[in-house]
């Protein structure tokens, strides 16, 4: 339970932690161990340490757990943060010299934004090919037979919706043939045309160890990254990094976002309400520049309640073991979250839930 003591405390740090101002709360007991925790399921460790490290020498935690924890951010962050871009240096090569562009979403993507970079939790790779998919899985499947390298050979399960998923090292791989899954929700399957028309732009380019690497143009990172993050709060709830990504995001590319295009699409498919309400959180409780973002309409009770949800989320993330007590699970989830799902799509829940239902056929073991 996130007590109000160590949401003020935390979100403080986290202000803090990207570079804006904040007067960290020194309450009578700081429980740093809570803070740890609360900072290790939000993915922003390194974040918080980053905050401490304004503190004055009174205000910081125990040496022994400071340093503990720096030690931490090293091996779970920094180091892990190098293999992370060499591993996507690596695919880039191969991609580069099979005739495929590789587009990096998401996770690198995002972490150019924030302050420190490597200070942002790497995950998956996710990578768009520009309508290649089958032809580039192909050529991972042919290097199999052609490389004498025995401890690299490629497995490509098929069995997701929306991408295919490999192994590159120690990092999974989703290589995406769609952006979103088109089964679960009818309006996906518009906005997944308008997706793709975007991402025939390749022309935002970096090159990371000698190899190019492409990335999302501004109008599709930003369109993406907010439908990836209402999909995720829809069904499952979301984590304060994910938020984080969004607000970094805005920081560094609010002059070249069509705001007027993108609000009109988050009006047209029922995401304007919720859009309001993370621009607000980014404002008023991640310590964002208000004028940085567009006209800011929201209401309190609700902003209230998604931050609410998204540090004290209702439904844990983990299932329960044996397939009815899962079922059950998903249904009240499913159930609870109604409120969630008006925020984030414009077609009714039981739309959603046959969809839903035909998604689970199809694809049995995502149920």
């Amino acid at each position: 339970m996130v007590t109000a003591d160590l949401r003020e405390t935390f979100l403080s740090l986290v202000r803090l932690g990207i570079g804006n101002y904040s007067v960290v709360p020194m309450h009578e007991r700081m429980d740093w161990d809570a803070i740890k925790a609360l900072a290790g399921k939000h993915g922003l460790s390194a974040v918080i340490v980053d905050g401490i490290e304004q503190l004055s020498d009174e205000q910081r935690p125990p040496k022994i757990i400071l340093l503990q924890w720096i030690g931490e951010v090293l091996q779970g962050y920094e180091y892990r943060s190098e293999r992370y871009r060499k591993t996507i240096a690596e695919m880039a090569a191969f991609y580069n010299q099979h005739g495929f562009k590789m587009m990096v979403l998401k996770g690198y993507a995002c972490s150019l934004d924030w302050p420190k970079p490597e200070h942002r939790p790497c995950g998956d790779i996710d990578i768009w090919l520009f309508g290649q998919q089958k032809e580039a899985d192909a050529a991972l499947l042919k290097a199999n037979t052609n490389s004498t390298n025995k401890t690299k050979k490629f497995e490509i399960d098929n069995s997701h919706h929306h991408h295919s998923v490999f192994n590159w090292g120690e990092f999974m791989v989703e290589n995406h043939y769609d952006f979103i899954n088109v089964h679960h929700h009818k309006s996906n399957v518009e906005f997944e045309k308008l997706l793709k028309e975007l991402a025939k732009d390749d022309s935002y380019v970096v090159e990371l160890y000698g190899e190019k690497v492409y990335l999302p143009s501004p109008n599709l990172h930003a369109l993406f990254l907010l439908k990836h993050i209402m999909i995720h709060f829809a069904s499952e709830g979301i984590t304060l990094r994910q938020l984080l990504d969004w607000a970094l995001f805005v920081n560094a590319h609010r002059k070249e976002v069509d705001w007027s295009w993108l609000e009109g699409v988050l009006n047209q498919y029922g995401m304007r309400r919720l859009y309001d309400i993370f621009n607000a959180i980014c404002i008023d409780d991640l310590g964002l520049d208000v004028h940085i973002f567009t006209r800011i309409q929201f209401e309190p009770n609700l902003k209230e309640r998604v931050l609410q949800d998204i540090l004290n989320p209702e439904y844990v993330a983990e299932l329960p073991a044996g397939f009815f007590r899962r079922t059950h699970f998903k249904y009240r989830r499913w159930k609870g979250n109604a409120w969630k799902h008006e925020l984030c799509y414009k077609e009714s829940m039981w739309s959603a839930f046959w969809s839903g239902v035909w998604n689970h056929l199809l694809k049995p073991s995502s149920i």
